[in-house]
């Protein structure tokens, strides 16, 4: 076990050179890469091993693994991956025994038989990480030009790949070196659909097929004319373009990706649209967008109009213009610029729409906020019509031309660190190979449309990033959003960028320079201004292989495979338990777990730190330090407690601005409760007959108890009629449109109807009878100990029941915040910030997080992303 925990856990080798300038929060790496003599693959130890979790287990079998897809090879005694539940996608790993009819008889890990359809099983081929490694390897190296190449790069990219030093995003791992005719990219952009009808069912058509493949969408709205606007071709109004990204978010639910989860999408609508104001509201209300992420895409020229209180024009071209057909693309000023006549169809205050943003954001996660300027200006690919950005990919790392593609892997920081300090040399070295590995995915994948295949080998753009880095700061004793982790952290960011520029500019010497380089105008764009001279001067004299380079993309799938901290988030907590049929158990954050394991009996450091624990500002402040040192976007979620305001969700949302973000969104603990789904309802019929049921007096009284639960606080609602006798029940938890307020309400519900349909048993006999049946109901975490132990959601229903009315006493045991502070349902640190988790809709457990942008399952690794 490495002993990585120092008495003084200040590590001495922070920075990458021989020494640094400037303050602690403005100082420049001066590392500069020193090729040595022999192979890398001498010099360099690995750093560890391929071990996996048995969940990290699963996810590799089920997911990346190579698959005989026929199962002509399949036999008894192979091992499988078993569909064990086809309502909600569960998988589990077993052996099949036998063959009837069709059928296979597999026992599972647990010792449980099924009988499952011949479809229900996969056989993987590939038993190993190691054999999947090697493949990968082997089809990345493929491209290379010549035999001795081939072979030196398959196995340069084996030690890249070795300890996961670097995972390949999931499409990569699974079909590079097969012959399997699968794209190695998870996302596209699209172009903005043709203000048609025709156009809009093109750009229908481009989003299905992309989806049904397993790729999620991004697409920017604003070219569509407003609402009400005159349609000439039909003498008619338009239905604007927030009911057509109704109609893209519709199609999208009905798209299930590998037959396991809904179409990825994402909608922006830039913030001059005269429909801004109904786009900000679309997810709160009933019937219009529901299948989508959406962001509004905001300009320099707005954010001075919000910061001067300014009055704001809501615009769209002139659809009579000659040149609309043509030329209209979504670009308001290269229109304007063009002589493009342009409608105003209302003024507003500036501020009149932000505060819409920032109240809906409070209100319900959504809309999240991209700023378009900044990311245009910032992007090397400004000076070519080709390359503006027009949107973000779904989950908003990734902001893209039309047409472009996600090109993801991840360098792995936690295997960075030796004895608590920074292995500069492997950290160099791994994002090297990494870059020309990615640069070899462009070559090597298969594309389905031309128009992505022309983009993509024009630009060849690469997004490589970071897993690992909470716990990298954990092994360096620095606690994550502190000012020093932030200082390391621009630091770490600005060597990572440093190393990929050099070697994409030495890959330009050996392969070619991305065809629309152009180093003058390159070379202005906000990033390149940035960089470091030495890599500026590189650049312009020997050119670049990719117009991009860096990202920091979600990662919940591979991190939870590979059993570290996901992108650049904060561990979501410490320990959870998992509940299979043999039982619960616990299971911890491996970098706690060894720590606990060397220091039996201490408490945690303080550098040990959760999403929980940190301030708002704190996870802002380290977005924003990791952005100046990436060329694209960043994928992030900052975590507010419930009672955060509208006011300080303004001033987060300005923060991100000052501080020179592009793009951000936020989740208030328990924020959907607050939605109102605006639905007219059609007449009742006249009802026949009524039932048996006591009806709702004018007047009850009751109590509120609130509980903690695996699931986060319910606060449970005990009203009685005017005479004293249980009437009825509400049970508040987590947010709304969520599967377990859902199933809160239903359980309410049901109780509420025992105590008041007609009933031999007495009132009281009645509650007695449900605490009989709900109380032990266990779920796969519980929380608390002793009296004040809760096993479930129905478990504290009955509790609660039994204290108000049965004679429960009225001290109990409280859970110590330690004890808590453990739990996978019950982290809450001083701002009142509760880990909110939901029903996973693969596994069922309640372990279901919203991080890195997107939502993902601390128990099976299934995520949305």
């Amino acid at each position: 076990m490495a002993k990585f925990f120092k008495s003084d856990p200040r590590p001495a080798n922070l920075s990458p050179g021989p020494e640094t300038v400037g303050s602690e929060t403005d100082r420049r790496a001066t590392f500069v890469h020193k090729p040595s003599n022999g192979s890398i693959l001498d010099r360099l130890p690995l750093l560890g091993n391929n071990t996996l979790s048995p969940l990290g287990e699963k996810i590799f079998l089920d997911r990346y693994a190579l698959k005989d897809g026929s199962k002509s090879t399949l036999q008894t005694n192979d091992l499988v991956v078993a569909l064990v539940d086809s309502a909600t996608g569960q998988r589990e790993i077993g052996t099949a025994l036998a063959f009837n009819e069709g059928n296979v008889q597999v026992v599972l890990r647990d010792g449980t038989t099924l009988e499952l359809p011949l479809e229900h099983v996969d056989k993987p081929v590939e038993l190993t990480v190691e054999q999947m490694m090697d493949r990968a390897a082997r089809g990345a190296a493929a491209v290379e030009t010549s035999t001795p190449e081939r072979q030196k790069w398959s196995e340069n990219f084996r030690w890249l790949l070795d300890s996961w030093k670097f995972v390949p995003g999931g499409r990569i791992l699974t079909a590079c070196g097969t012959d399997q005719n699968l794209t190695f990219y998870n996302c596209y952009v699209v172009p903005s659909p043709g203000d048609s009808r025709d156009g809009i069912i093109e750009t229908l058509s481009q989003m299905a097929e992309i989806m049904s493949r397993g790729g999620g969408v991004g697409i920017n709205l604003s070219t569509l004319r407003p609402r009400y606007a005159y349609v000439r071709g039909v003498n008619g109004r338009s239905s604007g373009s927030v009911s057509w990204g109704g109609l893209f978010s519709f199609v999208t639910g009905l798209i299930e990706q590998g037959g396991s989860r809904r179409g990825a999408l994402m909608l922006i609508l830039n913030v001059w649209h005269p429909d801004i104001l109904e786009f900000i509201r679309s997810k709160r209300e009933a019937g219009k967008i529901s299948n989508a992420n959406i962001s509004v895409g905001i300009t320099d020229r707005f954010m001075q109009a919000v910061e001067e209180d300014l009055d704001w024009d809501l615009v769209f071209p002139d659809t009579t213009d000659i040149r609309y057909a043509e030329h209209w693309n979504g670009d308001m000023e290269a229109w304007q610029t063009m002589g493009g006549t342009v409608v105003t169809h209302k003024t507003v205050k500036a501020r009149e729409i932000w505060n819409g943003i920032i109240e809906s954001a409070w209100a319900s996660a959504e809309p999240g906020i991209w700023f378009v300027d900044r990311c245009n200006k910032e992007a090397n690919s400004w000076y070519y019509p080709e390359g503006r950005l027009v949107c973000t990919n779904p989950c908003g790392e990734q902001p893209l031309p039309a047409w472009a593609v996600c090109n993801l892997g991840h360098v792995n920081l936690s295997r960075m660190v030796h004895k608590g300090e920074v292995d500069w040399d492997t950290l160099g070295q791994t994002v090297r190979y990494a870059v020309r590995f990615l640069d070899n995915v462009i070559d090597a994948t298969p594309y389905f449309f031309e128009q992505n295949a022309r983009q993509q080998k024009d630009e060849r753009r690469v997004g490589l990033g970071t897993i690992g880095l909470a716990e990298m700061l954990i092994r360096l004793g620095i606690r994550y959003g502190s000012s020093e982790s932030v200082a390391f952290i621009e630091r770490l960011y600005e060597f990572i960028a440093t190393q990929a520029y050099e070697a994409s500019s030495d890959l330009a010497v050996e392969k070619g320079k991305f065809p629309r380089f152009n180093a003058e105008k390159l070379l202005q764009s906000g990033f390149m201004q940035r960089m470091p001279e030495s890599v500026r001067q590189k650049v312009a004299e020997q050119g670049l292989r990719n117009v991009t380079l860096l990202t920091q993309a979600p990662t919940g799938t591979v991190g939870t495979m590979v059993g570290t901290s996901t992108g650049i988030e904060p561990f979501y907590f410490w320990s959870y338990l998992r509940k299979s049929r043999l039982g619960v158990h616990e299971e911890k954050v491996s970098v706690v777990e060894e720590f606990q394991q060397a220091h039996p009996g201490q408490p945690l450091p303080d550098y040990f730190v959760n999403a929980m624990d940190l301030t708002p500002e704190e996870h802002v402040r380290v977005q924003a330090a990791t952005q100046r040192w990436v060329d694209s976007a960043i994928s992030k979620t900052c975590n507010v407690p419930s009672n955060y305001t509208i006011e300080q969700t303004r001033e987060l949302y300005e923060l991100m601005y000052r501080l020179g973000c592009k793009g951000g969104t936020i989740y208030r603990d328990k924020s959907r409760d607050e939605q109102v789904l605006h639905v007219q309802e059609a007449p009742k019929p006249a009802e026949t007959s009524k039932p048996k049921v006591r009806p709702r007096p004018y007047k009850r009284r009751g109590v509120t108890v609130s509980k903690a639960t695996p699931a986060g606080t319910a606060h449970i609602v005990m009203n009685d009629d005017e005479d004293g006798r249980p009437f009825e029940l509400f049970i508040e938890i987590g947010k709304g449109g969520s599967d377990i307020k859902a199933m809160a309400e239903a359980l309410g519900r049901l109780a509420s109807l025992v105590l008041r349909v007609s009933s031999p048993l007495s009132p009281k006999e009645r509650v007695q009878e449900i605490v009989k049946q709900l109380g032990g109901i266990g779920g796969p975490r519980s929380t608390g100990f002793g009296k004040t132990r809760v096993r479930s959601l129905p478990d504290a229903l009955s509790q609660a029941l039994e204290e108000n009315y049965l004679g429960a006493e009225e001290e109990l045991d409280v859970a110590t915040p330690a004890y808590r502070q453990e739990l996978l349902g019950e982290t809450r640190d001083s701002l009142g910030l509760e880990a909110f988790v939901d029903l996973c809709p693969e596994c069922g457990n309640t372990s279901f997080v919203f991080t890195e942008g997107c939502t993902t399952c601390y128990s099976c690794g299934h995520s949305e992303c």
